[in-house]
């Protein structure tokens, strides 16, 4: 089977839509999904598959059996005449609607998640300086891309609420700060919105930027949904980001692992193509799963043309916030957004409570929620759950309010205890770049040991995967507890760690 990468090409649109979406105006050709039509045609047709994947569709198999013989049958690899290898392929006219949705110079289907965005975002960086300048928190995986590219960086501090003990977003004063002591930088790199819907003045942040003379790039991972619909915040490519990561599959309804990296048309998109283009090769699978790539073309079609039902999930979400805030047991945590400068507007469709208001801890709730309601939400913290609702999705959230408001009362009267764990470890020195602790020869030592120690290791308290402590950053012991109190929490897990319960770590010898 030949290995090489599918090209994807999306030339640029011949017209960019408003800040809220194509909607009802879209062209034909956005109420087409050109790819993934062109994948359910194919196999519809009686094919013998003497070809990888290795379950050849066939109908008893246990793959079959287990899921249903539809998905085996849609799932094929690369490199398939008149689907994705030719000219003017399905692939090529998905591409292209999906840059004219998002308003993008071109877009990347990602099969990797946006993680594998933001490490191509950080890969291409070098080319146009030696220091990327970060919000300290960021992903964990825009750090794995400082890993790959061997970049130096300059850290941004955020914002942090201490009361909820969660990280929001940076100024764009603060960016101008760093950027002015950093004659060398390449790019400036922020997250927008926050895990906890926290949206950041990208449009204030992309002029101090390009003030600078360099790009910006954007994790809006979690805002793939962002300017569909007018009740939701504008995309960060209509307010001047040049480069964003696009984590599809957790709020626009592709499936699980799809994301899209787009290019904004602009002073930097001319360079920053190609590099992006390679990049794109390099982390991206030669056996990218067709299920994932048409997910995102059909889901690229639902957003644009569901208006309708994106407001109706919007609706919903107000409504639960307005219930909480009625019945008075809880409180929605991004009401208080407003104390917060960096913070400019809200996620409508993240749903943040604070449960230590109503006499249990967020980890608690979690648990209690999923155990005895078949409750899933997206995250807890000590202090708060957050519920996300998909754009275009209608969950029964009269089912969610009445089991959150029936959930036992444990820590009554004992609500400052937990608020007294919340707040953030403050990072270590930096003492090397994230790639020469990465690839330094290095000891692991008991976590106690560790402090005072350069990690070799990246570190996170996961969800939402923002690290704690960085590769060439110094362990302190304020970070080895918070670590392990998160790792013993009910659902607790840190990203990187050696062990569950964090009792060791990896430090530069």
């Amino acid at each position: 089977m030949n290995t090489r990468t599918t090209d994807q090409r999306s030339p640029s649109p011949s017209s960019s839509p408003s800040p809220t979406g194509l909607g009802a105006g879209a062209g034909a050709g956005q109420r087409c999904a050109p790819y993934a039509e062109a994948v359910l045609a194919h196999a519809g047709r009686d094919w013998l598959r003497l070809n990888v994947p290795g379950h050849a569709a066939a109908p008893g198999s246990d793959l079959a059996g287990f899921f249903g013989p539809r998905i085996t049958a849609l799932d094929f690899p690369p490199l398939l005449d008149g689907i994705d290898l030719g000219p003017d392929t399905p692939l090529d006219r998905a591409l292209e609607l999906a840059a004219e949705a998002w308003g993008a110079r071109r877009t990347w289907f990602l099969t990797n998640g946006a993680s594998q965005g933001n490490q191509i975002a950080s890969m291409v960086a070098p080319a146009l300086g030696r220091t990327l300048v970060v919000q300290r928190s960021v992903h964990s995986s825009v750090i794995d891309g400082l890993v790959l590219s061997g970049m130096d960086a300059v850290f941004v501090q955020p914002s942090v609420d201490p009361g909820q003990g969660i990280a929001h977003g940076v100024t764009a004063a603060d960016v101008a700060a760093a950027l002015e002591r950093t004659p060398d930088a390449a790019a400036v790199y922020i997250v927008s919105p926050s895990y906890f819907g926290a949206v950041a003045d990208v449009r204030a942040i992309a002029d101090a930027a390009h003030a600078a003379g360099v790009p910006l790039i954007v994790d809006e991972a979690w805002g793939a949904h962002f300017g569909f619909h007018p009740g939701l915040p504008a995309r960060a490519l209509s307010l001047g980001a040049d480069l964003a990561t696009s984590s599809t599959h957790k709020l626009a309804g592709s499936l699980t692992q799809s994301a899209m990296l787009h290019l904004a048309e602009g002073p930097f998109a001319d360079r920053l193509e190609p590099l992006v283009d390679r990049a794109f090769r390099l982390v991206q699978s030669t056996s990218a799963s067709a299920l994932l790539t048409a997910s995102l073309d059909l889901a690229r079609r639902a957003l644009v043309t569901g208006a309708d039902a994106t407001g109706g999930s919007v609706g919903a979400a107000d409504t639960v916030r307005g219930v909480i805030r009625a019945r008075g047991r809880f409180t929605v945590v991004s009401d208080g957004f407003r104390a917060f400068p960096d913070i400019v507007g809200a996620d409508p469709l993240r749903i943040a409570i604070d449960t230590r208001a109503g006499g249990i801890t967020g980890h608690e709730a979690r648990r209690r929620l999923f155990r005895d309601h078949q409750i899933m939400v997206e995250v807890a913290t000590d202090a708060a759950i957050v519920a996300v609702i998909g754009a275009g999705s209608a969950p029964d959230t009269d089912r969610f309010v009445e089991a959150l408001h029936t959930l036992p009362a444990p820590l009554t009267g004992s609500a400052g205890v937990a608020r007294g764990m919340l707040r953030l470890p403050d990072p270590g020195p930096t003492k090397l770049s994230a790639r020469e602790a990465f690839l330094a020869p290095a000891r692991v030592v008991a976590a106690e040991e560790a402090v005072g120690l350069i990690s070799a290791d990246t570190l996170a308290a996961y969800p939402p995967g923002i690290p704690n402590v960085l590769p060439g950053e110094v362990v302190t012991a304020e970070v080895v507890r918070f670590l392990q109190r998160t790792a013993t929490a009910p659902n607790g897990h840190v990203r990187g760690a050696l062990d569950p319960g964090v009792t060791r770590l990896r430090v530069v010898a």
